[in-house]
């Protein structure tokens, strides 16, 4: 015990050991705080792979969606590239149409050689027009006597006509045409007004349906 010790007596110097075991037992607890807040290299490692292998599959989806799009854009550049061309032929086809629709058929019975050999060569000009057209995936849209549909049909008038459904067409103005799973012309029609409604079924609970025809 040290002469200063001694002189402020023993209550001082228990308060000097005191401070002092408290001094060891904070610098104890910085030490192990220390050791707690350092990484785990292992774990660290693992969490970088994580991280890795999380970038690696978004940048793998990623180039996969690329491959998809690039693939539709490549077929429908294929499929669709010849729609303007196929458009404008089109327009080439009704034209020679109207011409043949303009010969009645009792004049080009009693016409000459020469008359029906003209209309006989629109008539092949066209056709093989159409069939070109179609092998470039061109096809003619069939739509008389189906019930009418906007993504397909254009109307242009209505005909009173009770025989058939009402919205059923009945006559084709111009016809339509789609290139693969595109509509390249809407075929424009007329389409029936005013005739038999859908036959509708009623159910009743416990009972079978019921035809309102034959009710």
């Amino acid at each position: 015990m040290t002469d200063e010790m001694k002189k402020n007596g023993p209550d001082t110097a228990a308060e000097a050991a005191a401070e002092t075991d408290a001094s060891k037992e904070q610098d104890a607890a910085g030490a192990a705080e220390a050791e707690t807040r350092a990484p785990d290299p292992i774990e660290q490692l693992q969490a970088e792979n994580l991280d890795l292998r999380d970038r690696m599959l978004r940048l793998a989806a990623e180039m996969e969606n690329l491959r998809r799009r690039t693939e539709r854009d490549v077929k429908d550049a294929r499929s669709y590239s010849v729609a303007g061309f196929a458009r404008d032929m089109l327009a080439v086809s009704d034209n020679l149409r109207r011409a043949l629709d303009a010969v009645p058929a009792e004049v080009l019975e009693s016409a000459d050689a020469g008359l029906k050999a003209l209309v006989e060569g629109v008539d092949m000009t066209e056709r093989s027009m159409l069939s070109a057209l179609e092998r470039h995936g061109v096809k003619k849209i069939e739509c008389e006597g189906e019930k009418f549909d906007p993504n397909f049909h254009q109307a242009m008038f209505e005909v009173p006509n009770p025989n058939v459904p009402n919205n059923t067409v009945i006559q084709v103005v111009q016809a339509g045409y789609t290139i693969g799973e595109r509509v390249l012309r809407p075929a424009m029609v007329g389409v029936a007004k005013g005739g038999p409604k859908p036959e509708t079924v009623t159910v009743e609970p416990g009972t079978e349906a019921v035809n309102e025809k034959d009710a």
